[in-house]
């Protein structure tokens, strides 16, 4: 690992706050081999530093993180090496030894924050918990704590009434940070704090700590996939890859080090959802690494790692320049023909909803007026932020609820008739939901872990197609193979915690293909996924699109896989659409300010070459 130790930009350098040496963590099954997720790493965090660690699914990010403060589970254990806090070797400490640690001086952001809050206690006595565990506050003085602890993550103290399923996403993680700096620690394990947040939000956040970190001087391991976060805030960045730390740069001299051919594969992935081409010195083809990420199998409870990447070739990149030309040609060929054939017709719909607290009700609009149509061969993506409307309005597309005013039309060609999706009940909506399918955001709970893959292509097949037992499995493995997991025979048994996070959205892209749809509901397919592989999805999603003249509905908050996958793109702001045209347009010359504010708080390392 090439390892330069950036100066931070916040405190005096010193000995290390927390620090790894050597650091082997291995997976102890019963059933198979034992697994080593983590191979002699080594890594130092200084006082005052941010210090990100970057890698894909599976790389072994989050178990080093969680092995290094004794959060690890078993069968996962500590097999070489030293763990050391200030100074102090606590490798071997029990439970006991650490939990005065906890909170005062090692704390942790878990990576979700919808489910690291206690949903049945408000907020103000998880804080309180927190606080008087470790110090001899009282009630009213936890209280003034607790006010001044959220004021200082941009909440209003009143909302310390309120339990965690009435705040949104973002406001859920910064509670979280907010109760890890409760007791000032010297330390704070961030482990993908913004994934699945809006850009907006993302940004909100990411400055939020910046600032705070600045103020109080504590060090941070942050942990994410998101390279864009990472730099973002981060004084140094390391790479880890296939269990082992690869790179360690100062953040400024990333794009221009000497780097591992995964690391740079890492950057031209970025660079691609940018629009930005690589170049052979400085970027590697990210299908060098993405073609090895179909070789990775995930044992319980951890997956295996990925070959070594592949060095970057002038092929390489010509091949990826291609592949960016050649979807731009496709967006240019479905706007030069035209209005294709339409599939489905959405004409000002409205859907309000009411709320109740006590005795007084509150009304949120939550889709105001909103006009699209979805034709076949195309994709259209609505974007906007957590809370603009954009499920909403896939639930109204899909007749999983209704709207208000405004109609929802379907074309069914196969019938040559018209269906009010609306008016829809019992059978007939069952029909219909044949013609339309949907993505789900989530691929690791969209599939039920108690079930084989083979069984979840199999249902949709014998329900909707009426296929015998045989017919299903054979038209499983097929559908396998056409979303690239092939051999078949390899993945067809496995159950969902066998496979990685990329092979199981291609798993629930398949089974969305099963019923022989002729509309795709994607909801944000790849905001749970690591670049390398979201590029491969997206890419698949394009394929399917076009080789089977399917209509899509792309929902994101992520404009820049809107530019690269979508023909229409509709901003969708507080249940309005403040903005519609062909995408390339709509991103390059954005005419409303809430268009500029989504682009501008999405992270570019790229801005002076994506200028040139």
């Amino acid at each position: 690992m090439s390892d330069r130790t950036a100066t931070p930009s916040t405190t005096v350098v010193g000995e290390p706050v927390f620090a790894v040496r050597d650091l082997d963590v291995t997976y102890l099954t019963k059933r198979r081999p034992p697994f080593q997720a983590v191979k002699n790493a080594t890594l130092e965090i200084l006082p005052g530093e941010i210090v990100g660690l970057v890698g894909e699914s599976g790389s072994g990010k989050s178990t080093l993180g969680n092995a290094a403060i004794h959060l690890i589970d078993p069968p996962g254990a500590i097999t070489g090496g030293r763990v050391l806090f200030d100074g102090q070797d606590i490798t071997a400490y029990t439970e006991d030894q650490m939990r005065p640690l906890r909170w005062k001086e090692i704390s942790t952001v878990f990576q979700s924050s919808m489910n690291s809050l206690n949903p049945v206690i408000n907020i103000e006595r998880q804080f309180q918990d927190a606080i008087q565990a470790h110090t001899g506050m009282g009630d009213a003085e936890c209280r003034r704590r607790t006010a001044e602890l959220l004021e200082m993550v941009t909440i209003d103290p009143s909302f310390m009434r309120f339990f965690p399923h009435e705040l949104s996403g973002g406001m859920k993680q910064r509670v979280a940070l907010a109760l890890a700096l409760a007791l000032e620690p010297k330390f704070v394990l961030l482990d993908e704090p913004t994934t699945g947040l809006d850009v907006v939000v993302q940004k909100s956040i990411l400055r939020n700590l910046k600032e705070i970190q600045r103020q109080h001087g504590f060090s941070v391991l942050f942990i994410s996939h998101d390279l864009g976060a990472i730099m973002e805030v981060a004084d140094r960045v390391i790479v880890m890859y296939n269990g082992e730390l690869v790179d360690s740069q100062p953040t400024s001299e990333l794009l221009t080090a000497d780097l591992h051919p995964y690391s740079r594969s890492l950057l031209n992935a970025y660079r691609e959802l940018w629009g930005v081409p690589p170049d052979a010195t400085t970027s590697a083809m990210v299908d060098a690494v993405a073609s090895h990420q179909d070789e990775k199998v995930q044992p319980e409870p951890a997956r295996t790692a990925s070959e070594t990447a592949v060095a970057p070739t002038d092929r390489d990149v010509a091949a990826v320049e291609s592949d960016l030309e050649r979807r731009k040609r496709q967006r240019r060929r479905a706007g030069a023909a035209g209005r294709g054939e339409l599939v489905l017709d959405v004409q000002d719909i409205v859907k309000t909803y009411t709320r109740r607290r006590g005795f007084t009700s509150t009304t949120v609009d939550a889709v105001q007026h909103v006009s699209f149509r979805l034709e076949r061969g195309k994709i259209t993506a609505l974007v906007g932020q957590s809370g603009s409307g954009k499920s909403t309005i896939g639930r109204l597309v899909t007749g999983v609820e209704r709207a208000d005013s405004g109609a929802v039309t379907f074309f069914d060609g196969t019938a040559n008739r018209t269906v009010d999706v609306g008016a829809l009940k019992g059978r007939a909506l069952k029909e219909y939901r044949r013609h339309t399918q949907l993505v789900f955001q989530d691929p690791y709970s969209a599939l039920n872990p108690a079930h084989t893959i083979a069984h979840s292509l199999m249902r949709p097949l014998r329900n909707y197609r009426r296929l015998s037992a045989s017919q299903a499995r054979a038209e499983a493995m097929r559908m396998l193979e056409q979303v690239g997991l092939t051999p078949a025979e390899r993945f067809i048994d496995k159950y969902p915690h066998q496979v990685s996070g990329g092979q199981r959205q291609r798993v629930v892209v398949a089974r969305a293909l099963a019923p022989q749809p002729e509309i795709l509901i994607a909801d944000e397919p790849t905001s749970m996924l690591d670049v390398s592989i979201r590029a491969e999805i997206l890419e698949l999603l394009n394929d399917l699109v076009r080789d089977h003249n399917l209509a899509m509905l792309y929902i994101t908050h992520d404009l820049l896989s809107a530019r690269l996958l979508s023909d229409e793109l509709l901003v969708l702001h507080q249940g309005r659409v403040v903005e519609s045209g062909i995408a390339d347009q709509v991103i390059d010359d954005p005419q409303d300010d809430y268009t500029e504010l989504l682009l501008k708080s999405i992270p570019n390392p790229f801005a002076p070459a994506a200028a040139d």
